[in-house]
């Protein structure tokens, strides 16, 4: 009877450790290029803690993608999301950037996307263009990226484009998980006449004009 006792022990502890490997699995957006070396790599931050920065525009590290530290609201009352998901981030960024205010202030980060718009259409629930993936008006520096849900987050997550390359592009973002970067580079194509950026799940960009 112990030997059964110290088997199961040990079977379940296995399968713990297995579903722990999956977890971590799941919770890594889909396909992507590998983070760029050196960049907001900083895995001892503390919550709340900068990690990051785009043209002034701070990057706060979240710890693990689903924490919440409460809602973050600007001086005058407007809704930026809550800290410090990545919704938080790029809400914050077209607030100090741009004076941009979402009309609608709330939503998940696939949310932005409002799909059903053709590409090149106005975004009225949030204040931008909107670009489909793939599109006809290729991506620059300061769109917002959406990512649509996966598995284990039905939520998705968005981001702010840094930078654009030929056939590459970088993405700066916010809670991208514990052992996640701040920054990001995925492959960029141009094909039949409309430009694609190459990844899973990635609805579109968001642009002021």
């Amino acid at each position: 009877m112990r030997r059964k006792g110290k088997t199961g022990v040990v079977l379940a502890a296995l399968f713990l450790l297995v579903l722990i490997g999956l977890g971590a699995l799941v919770w890594k957006k889909p396909e992507g290029v590998p983070a760029v070396p050196g960049l907001g790599k900083k895995k001892q931050a503390s919550i709340g803690e900068v990690v990051d920065e785009f043209n002034g525009v701070k990057v706060y590290f979240n710890g693990a993608v689903e924490h919440v530290g409460g809602r973050n609201l600007a001086a005058d009352g407007y809704n930026l999301g809550l800290k410090y998901q990545c919704v938080e981030f790029v809400k914050r960024y077209y607030y100090e950037r741009f004076g941009h205010k979402m009309p609608n202030s709330f939503g998940h980060a696939k949310d932005f996307f409002k799909v059903g718009l053709s590409d090149g259409q106005k975004n009225v629930d949030r204040g931008l263009i909107q670009c489909r993936n793939p599109s006809e008006r290729k991506p620059k520096a300061e769109d917002l990226l959406v990512f649509d849900g996966w598995v284990g987050n039905p939520y998705g997550h968005v981001c702010i484009v840094s930078w654009v390359g030929a056939d590459e592009l970088e993405i700066v973002q916010q809670n991208p998980g514990f052992w996640g970067s701040s920054r990001e580079r995925y492959g960029l194509r141009f094909e039949g006449g409309k430009w694609e950026i190459e990844g899973g799940g990635i609805l579109g960009w968001l642009r002021r004009n």
